[in-house]
C-alpha cells in the first residue's frame, strides 16, 4: 500500500530526470520496479525495461551496499553488474 502511494511522486521524479538508465540497489528497490517476489539474486545481472511515466528505461538491479557490507564475498557480483552498467551507458 505504501509503494503504491509512493510511485506516482517517484515514477514523477525519474521523468523528470530524464535518465537514460537505471541502476536498481538491493531487493525493495528491484521488486518495486520489476514486479514479482525475486530475491536480488535472482534478479540482479539481467537488463529490463521500466516503466516510469512517459519514459521506458532499460533497468539494472544489483546488490545493496549493506549487503556488500555484511558479504564481502557479493563484492564480485556487484563488480560484474557495475561492468554490466558501464558498457550500457557506453553505448549511448
Amino acid at each position: 500500500a505504501e509503494m503504491d502511494i509512493c510511485r506516482p511522486f517517484i515514477e514523477r521524479q525519474i521523468a523528470l530526470a530524464e535518465p537514460k538508465h537505471l541502476l536498481l540497489l538491493g531487493n525493495f528497490t528491484a521488486r518495486f520496479f520489476f514486479g514479482g517476489t525475486g530475491t536480488i539474486h535472482t534478479l540482479r545481472g539481467q537488463w529490463r525495461d521500466v516503466a516510469a511515466g512517459h519514459l521506458v528505461l532499460p533497468a539494472l538491479a544489483s546488490l545493496h551496499p549493506q549487503e556488500l557490507l555484511n558479504a564481502p564475498a557479493s563484492k564480485s557480483l556487484a563488480w560484474q553488474d557495475l561492468l554490466m552498467f558501464r558498457a550500457k551507458i557506453a553505448e549511448g
